[in-house]
């Protein structure tokens, strides 16, 4: 008889280390692998997870302690196993890693936060409906003085009905309503319940999200593309061989912007349904999330859950709870959503998944893409990655799907590369006349600047003083509308100076250009009666209104411009813009970083690929200092292929990935030089066989603490993390590493 249980406790410390067994008494036989347990720590009582069942330990009996209890809701034991996985393959702990698997409102404690909602529901009885002549139909314009409800219909057992009666029942007569919303008090629906005419009890209310589509109107074909057909065809085929290798069931679907990659997705997630299988789809954004679930729910109705950390509390559990009964199939959400509760997985889709919003910077720093094909491969479900702009990881290694033309058979739009290198403004004349031209036809327009703020930075004419950030060593950024300085990387921030500190002059320079200043100075140039300039960017969006309603304002407007950083190239399906700018295009090029090239690609042909979906057609600038970089000649001509090629080559002779992995340590500490005597000592336990090792190297100091990185190039991405973890560890445990702290990222963005 099994009488023992081997609990991960979950605790934060990386010194802890499970499983540890427990002895289960007889009430808590019934518990499997996943469950949730209240088991006693040392002097604490601690949540733990059941990671598996044994009849025997090695521990006396009589030692054992015995868990508390057991809490209502468990883990699936397919994501207990995935969530140790991650904690190996990700440098982390088991308790970390399974945290994130946790139901909603579960957390770390003892009990779970979130419970169900019950309220009291009114339905109409069958002699309610008798009486009132609908039986379960719908009522249509039901009045107490005509229609079905007069004469005898409005009587029940001699007695005549009130005229705020008869509301009610024609509310209840469209279906069941909680108390409260059938426009009645208690001792009204009381009356009704002692004639016999509605029933009432107290229920479980599910909390359900409100999500708005936007963006989402398109006449959708009824009949696939050839391309379409072509690679449902193949999914399909996959999705009827589960026990198939791996690698058959992986693949990556390439297709230009507007070529239905989302139809792709709709109707294999209907082939999953129809095979008894359940589906999840990831997002790279939150902000996109209500336009994907608009057009699943629209496909599936209630069978869609949605899953992200800006639902409410109540919201996510219950919707958590329906995927795991079984109620709901099919979930939609950003990289979190990969730990849905769906039973029988059969579609995993990665949308957009060229998106560095898919790696999770917490510990453990999981990348959802990678996750989703460890849990696809598990489930012997099939896995789709799709994007206009894929990884030249991707490209790589998973089977490849085309779908080259629109849907509509419209063509790319054209894309002319404006050379900046002799302009002495943020808008160069051809942009500004363009935009003008816009706002004449009253047409759309979408304006792309990845930098926030009004301007990058102040500086002293006189002395030359820049602000920085006391805590960064970055420059403070203007929010003009704020009225202050802000670092946008720890959130510091301070009022506009007036005058220089360092002298006290008052001649101030403003530097560059942000969104906010971009924003002025369009609608100063252009706004007018229904033709809005709108600016989406993190400052918006964190605030109101939010990202989904600045959209839905623009996507409402007949006119207009749609301004912002990179989330105005996100997927979104607007048909009537037929301008697309970008602004300061190579910009990303100059960052230190080999994925340089492929940012600045994926975010030009995003942009563009926004452009010129409806019938008007449309058109794209893009505005650089270089107008000769292969990045951007290559999107100019929309040559996917080609910057693929290169890259790959590129990364081959440079062993960067897919050829080889990295993993990145960054040790920090408030006190001089400590960060990078831990980075150096890790570095001297580091000689993972086949890995090249760099650094000891200092970053920038963030947040108040100084930084130090070492970054491993491996072949063999899993001993290597082991090695890495191991040094780690070693080095923690000394005089030098208790100085500082250490963060592990396998596969950092």
């Amino acid at each position: 008889m099994v009488a023992i249980a081997r609990v991960e406790p979950l605790t934060t410390a990386r010194a802890v280390r499970g499983p540890f067994d427990y002895l289960l008494p007889e009430e808590l036989q019934g518990i499997t692998e996943g469950s949730l347990l209240v088991v006693p720590f040392g002097r604490r009582r601690v949540l733990g997870v059941v990671l598996e069942l044994a009849e025997h330990t090695d521990v006396p009996p009589e030692k054992l302690a015995a868990p508390l209890r057991a809490l209502e809701l468990g883990v699936p034991a397919e994501l207990v196993r995935l969530a140790l996985w991650m904690a190996d393959a990700y440098c982390s702990t088991p308790a970390r890693a399974l945290a994130l698997v946790l139901p909603p409102g579960a957390g770390s404690g003892t009990a779970p936060r979130v419970r169900e909602r019950t309220g009291l529901v009114a339905e109409l009885t069958e002699e309610g409906a008798a009486v009132t002549g609908h039986g379960k139909r719908e009522v249509n314009g039901a009045h107490a003085t005509g229609g079905p409800w007069a004469g005898g219909a409005s009587r029940a057992a001699g007695l005549p009905l009130s005229a705020r009666q008869v509301a009610v029942l024609e509310r209840l007569a469209q279906g069941p309503l909680r108390a409260t919303a059938t426009g009645a008090d208690h001792g009204a629906l009381r009356r009704l319940e002692r004639r016999g005419m509605i029933s009432l009890e107290r229920r479980v209310l599910a909390r359900r999200p409100v999500h708005v589509a936007v963006g989402a109107r398109r006449a959708r074909p009824t009949v696939p593309t050839a391309a379409q057909s072509a690679a449902l065809s193949e999914l399909e085929a996959a999705l009827a061989r589960p026990r198939s290798s791996a690698a058959q069931r992986r693949f990556l679907l390439h297709g230009v912007t507007g070529s239905g990659k989302t139809e792709v997705y709709l109707r294999a997630a209907a082939a999953a349904l129809a095979a008894g299988r359940g589906a999840i789809v990831l997002v790279p954004e939150i902000a996109l999330t209500p336009q994907t679930v608009g057009r699943f729910v629209e496909r599936f109705g209630d069978t869609v859950a949605v899953l992200h950390s800006r639902l409410k509390a109540g919201e996510r559990h219950d919707e958590w709870l329906r995927l795991r009964r079984g109620e709901a199939r099919v979930c939609v959400g950003p990289r979190s959503a990969v730990f849905a509760p769906v039973a029988d997985l059969g579609l995993l889709v990665v949308d957009e998944e060229h998106e560095s919003a898919y790696k999770h910077e917490g510990d453990p720093r999981y990348d959802a893409r990678a996750v989703a094909e460890r849990r696809a491969d598990a489930a012997g479900a099939v896995l789709v990655a799709g994007s206009a702009t894929p990884r030249p990881e991707s490209r790589h290694r998973l089977a490849r799907l085309r779908l080259p033309e629109r849907v509509d058979g419209r063509a790319l739009p054209p894309v002319e590369i404006v050379d900046m290198r002799e302009a002495a403004h943020a808008l160069h004349p051809a942009t500004r006349e363009a935009l003008v031209e816009v706002r004449r036809r009253g047409e759309k327009a979408i304006v792309l600047l990845n930098r926030r703020g009004w301007s990058n930075f102040l500086s002293c004419r006189s002395c030359g003083l820049a602000w920085e950030c006391p805590q960064c060593d970055v420059a403070l950024v203007l929010h003009r509308s704020q009225r202050r300085l802000a670092c946008h990387h720890c959130g510091h921030h301070e009022p506009v100076p007036s005058r220089c500190g360092g002298c006290g002059s008052i001649s101030v320079a403003r530097h560059g250009a942000g969104t906010e200043r971009l924003e002025h100075e369009l609608a100063t140039a252009l706004e007018a009666p229904g033709f809005p300039v709108l600016r989406l960017d993190a400052d918006v969006s964190a605030g109101r209104p939010s990202a989904a309603a600045v959209l839905a304002r623009f996507d409402a407007a007949p006119a207009g411009v749609l301004l912002g950083t990179q989330m105005v190239a996100k997927g979104h399906d607007f048909p009537d813009v037929t301008l697309g700018v970008v602004l300061d295009a190579d910009r990303t090029l100059r960052f230190p970083d080999f994925r340089a090239e492929e940012r600045t690609f994926a975010l030009l042909t995003q942009l563009a690929g926004r452009a010129g979906r409806g019938p008007r057609g449309g058109r794209v600038l893009v505005q650089t200092l270089d107008p000769d970089a292969p990045a951007i000649r290559l999107a100019a001509t929309h040559d996917a292929d080609g910057f693929l090629e290169a890259e790959l080559a590129r990364r081959e002779a440079l062993r960067y990935p897919p050829f080889a992995r990295l993993i990145r340590v960054v040790c920090g500490s408030p006190a001089p030089g400590a960060a990078l005597d831990a980075a150096g000592a890790v570095r001297e336990r580091l000689d993972p066989p086949g890995a090249l090792v760099l650094g000891p190297a200092p970053l920038f100091r963030l947040r108040g603490r100084e930084r130090a990185q070492v970054v491993v190039k491996a072949s063999d991405a899993g001993g290597a993390a082991r090695a890495v973890g191991a040094a780690v560890e070693a080095v923690a445990r000394t005089p030098t590493g208790r100085r500082a702290s250490f963060s592990v990222d396998v596969d950092p963005q």
